[in-house]
């Protein structure tokens, strides 16, 4: 099997992605069902460690974009988590279904189909997720957008890139979008947002970490505990 489907890829001339895609959906080996998880708790001390980054914006992602645990300056960056019920701190979610959200992205087309072609990676990986399952079924019934672009079947994995945003605080700002797997929680992922050196973006950033650290703003938070306001 193995064979004939490297032979399909290189006649199809797969990114390294897509290539990874093709051989875990071909897996036929059986695997039992994977139960709804129930949410996920991040380690104390990741969680301190966000709350020291004060000069970067910084969050703790599971594989279905779930936010569960933000810094201040993530907050300030791209929305306050804490005003969220905790189902819906996702950033995908939030990308497709919260035009404050989607208003921020300079290039929001580029952004949402990044996120659906990293959603459709993880489905494949885990096609017995139900909770990642609701998600797409979700946004394919809410999001005309979302179902065209996942007929694609376009696939990425997590890879280092760069986000312009029209912050309605910093103004146009590009940051880099850096990604860090957590040894311990291997379905969790650290991401980061920094500026070039001396660059404009960095000061735009500077500038909304100093608002955002105004006793106003929202705070540092995990998503294992019920911060968000509404409830």
């Amino acid at each position: 099997m193995r064979p004939v489907l490297d032979a399909l890829a290189d006649a199809l001339q797969l990114a390294p992605d897509e290539r990874a895609y093709l051989f875990t959906v071909a897996d036929v080996t059986p695997s039992a069902p994977t139960p709804r998880p129930g949410r996920q708790q991040v380690d104390p001390q990741l969680q301190q460690l966000l709350s020291t980054m004060h000069d970067v914006p910084a969050m703790i992602l599971n594989r279905r974009m779930d936010v569960l645990a933000w810094n201040r300056g993530a907050a300030a960056l791209l929305t306050d988590f804490g005003a969220l019920a905790p189902a819906e701190r996702n950033l995908i979610r939030l990308t497709f279904l919260d035009d404050a959200y989607r208003a921020l992205y300079a290039d929001w087309p580029r952004a949402a189909r990044e996120c659906v072609a990293v959603l459709r990676m993880e489905a494949g990986r885990h096609p017995k997720d139900q909770a990642l399952a609701s998600l797409i079924g979700e946004l394919s019934l809410r999001d005309s957008d979302f179902r065209t672009w996942w007929a694609d079947h376009r696939v990425r994995g997590p890879r280092q890139l760069a986000k312009t945003y029209l912050h309605p605080v910093a103004g146009s700002i590009t940051l880099d979008v850096q990604q860090f797997s957590v040894d311990t929680q291997p379905d969790q992922q650290l991401v980061a947002y920094t500026a070039p050196p001396d660059s404009p973006s960095q000061e735009a950033l500077r500038f909304l970490l100093q608002w955002a650290a105004r006793p106003d703003q929202a705070n540092d938070g995990p998503a294992t505990q019920d911060n968000h306001r509404g409830k």
